[in-house]
């Protein structure tokens, strides 16, 4: 009976510890889960935006684009400033056009990006 007791008290501890560890860890430490990809500062409503499907390359603003993992605000910029200049994007490949942007990249956005109904 006493065993017991001991067991159930260090799981008890252990589960507690484990519950005020996940509050302390700060952002940007290591082991967070949380990367930031670019230098600028995240806003309140933005901090945990995940994309619930793929991002519209030819419609997405700076903020959304900024969401793609490798794209920060020099490179949405860019972005938006190609598909002003060249008309909309109809494929991956074309994405990698945009100065700035490789191959390896272009391949990380794979499934994350779409083109419109223009490409469909």
């Amino acid at each position: 009976m006493f065993r017991r007791c001991e067991v159930l008290m260090l799981v008890l501890a252990g589960l507690f510890l484990l519950a005020a560890g996940a509050y302390t860890v700060p952002r940007g430490a290591p082991g967070a889960e949380l990367t930031v990809l670019t230098g600028r500062e995240a806003e309140p409503e933005d901090e945990f935006i995940i994309p619930s499907g793929p991002v519209d390359i030819n419609s997405a603003d700076v903020h959304e684009l900024d969401q793609l993992p490798g794209i920060g605000e020099v490179l949405a910029g860019r972005i938006i400033e190609y598909r002003t200049e060249h008309g909309p994007f109809t494929s991956l490949e074309e994405l990698c056009n945009v100065s700035g942007i490789g191959e390896k990249t272009c391949e990380s956005l794979r499934g994350l990006v779409s083109f419109g109904e223009e490409s469909k």
